[in-house]
């Protein structure tokens, strides 16, 4: 079992590329279903999500290249061998659920395992079930298992979704790229990842208008054909080395960075602050933030483009260290506050009410061992640890490992003291 040891206390200095997007890279991997001809991702993130995608697909009969370390994927599906995705390989990775809809419009059935993922509440796959029906699909759920089938293909419907979900947006939109007629989805989620999305299938043929608006509108193509595309640049793990740098302090460049995507958060680290200059056209953010004290700052959680659930625990973070007392709302997902009572174990003073948590910014944090619960959670406790005076032991990093590529070597490189270790945990 991995974990890091950080040692506290030192700023930070240098420059960080930022890598592709993880939430975009599972949804395009999954495009290569819509097409027999080669697909190619380049800007692919290295992580433990994208290669655990790469192996289920590999199962349902597309020809995977991506040699380890590349950031280049090539994708096959010109012959898919089954249209069925196992519970082992579902239950790792909620997104590898999106493969139910592409394989239901072109191969007209499937069965896909009920996802597993994070424990960051219930998240229910019903509106994607709901979108998948109105596009005219069959469903039963058996033993775990959701069964589908269009035999004489998908049709294009109206579909409002009753709540934002990005998700249920990025499903249904796969899914309608090959079904007959037109599909328009109303209260549709607006994230860059949704955006990023619908402008790699229109390069692979289809028509899609209105991403990153409350209606898509898609007409369904008789078939979709092969592309190079990159991912678009992470938006969290972009802000996530910025929270970093705001707490350890010190002077900090990101590289490749999708500035547009990152408004919410470039306003609170200023309202907290933080120095922060964003370059649009060159795609740098620079975060300064040297000797200044941490004001405290309130915010919920929205969608885009409100502030990111997926920064929530980063910028609580931050707040523990910040003069006064600021207040997070989690309007989101239930039960995202289990980094929590772990920060609590280097100090913070953090109480949480329900889908509140109040935090009292602290004088200082201390090291202490500390345990994942998830991903973005985990990736929290690291940046208070770096922040902290003397040694944090953070357990359990496998959660880091689903979603941020080389996270010790990009932070050992602005002089983290920072190091992967095997072994018992702590």
């Amino acid at each position: 079992m991995d974990r890091l040891h950080i040692i506290g206390g030192s700023p930070l200095s240098g420059r960080i590329p930022v890598s592709g997007a993880k939430n975009s890279a599972l949804k395009l991997m999954v495009a290569c279903l819509l097409t027999d001809q080669p697909v190619e991702f380049t800007n692919m993130p290295n992580l433990a999500d994208t290669r655990f995608l790469a192996q289920l697909l590999e199962t349902l009969g597309v020809e995977v290249y991506w040699p380890k370390g590349s950031s280049t994927c090539h994708l096959n599906a010109a012959e898919l061998k089954s249209t069925i995705a196992p519970y082992e390989q579902v239950r790792k990775m909620r997104a590898s659920f999106n493969v139910l809809g592409p394989l239901v419009a072109r191969s007209g059935h499937a069965t896909v395992s009920l996802p597993g993922g994070c424990a960051i509440g219930a998240r229910p796959v019903d509106l994607h079930l709901q979108a998948l029906e109105a596009m005219g699909a069959d469903l039963r759920v058996e033993q775990g298992y959701v069964k589908a089938a269009a035999i004489h293909g998908l049709k294009g419907a109206h579909i409002n979704f009753s709540t934002v979900s990005v998700g249920a947006t990025e499903h249904a939109m796969l899914a309608a790229t090959l079904a007959k007629g037109e599909t328009i989805l109303e209260n549709a989620a607006r994230e860059p990842e949704i955006e990023d999305l619908a402008h790699c299938l229109n390069t692979m043929g289809a028509q899609i208008t209105g991403a990153g608006t409350p209606i898509i509108r898609i007409k369904g193509a008789e078939s979709l054909k092969g592309t190079t595309y990159p991912v678009m640049p992470d938006r969290i793990e972009a802000g996530t080395f910025a929270m970093a740098a705001a707490a350890a302090g010190g002077d900090v460049t990101l590289e490749g960075a999708p500035v547009a995507a990152l408004g919410a958060m470039i306003a609170k680290l200023r309202e907290a602050g933080v120095t922060v200059d964003a370059d649009e056209a060159a795609a740098t953010l620079r975060i300064r933030r040297n000797g200044t004290p941490l004001k405290a700052v309130s915010l919920s959680t929205q969608p885009h483009p409100g502030f990111p659930t997926d920064l929530q625990a980063q910028f609580m973070a931050l707040m523990t260290l910040a003069n006064g007392t600021s207040i997070i709302r989690e309007t989101i997902f239930e039960n995202r506050f289990m980094h929590a009572p772990e920060l609590a174990r280097l100090g913070a003073d953090i109480t949480v009410r329900g889908q509140e948590a109040v935090v009292k910014g602290v004088a200082q944090l201390t090291g202490a061992p500390v345990m994942a619960t998830d991903l973005r959670a985990s990736v929290s406790l690291v940046i208070a640890g770096l922040a902290a005076q003397g040694e944090t032991i953070v357990n359990r990093i496998y959660h880091l490992d689903r979603g941020f590529e080389r996270l010790e070597e990009k932070l050992g490189n602005c002089g983290a003291r920072i190091e992967r270790r095997s072994g018992e945990e702590e």
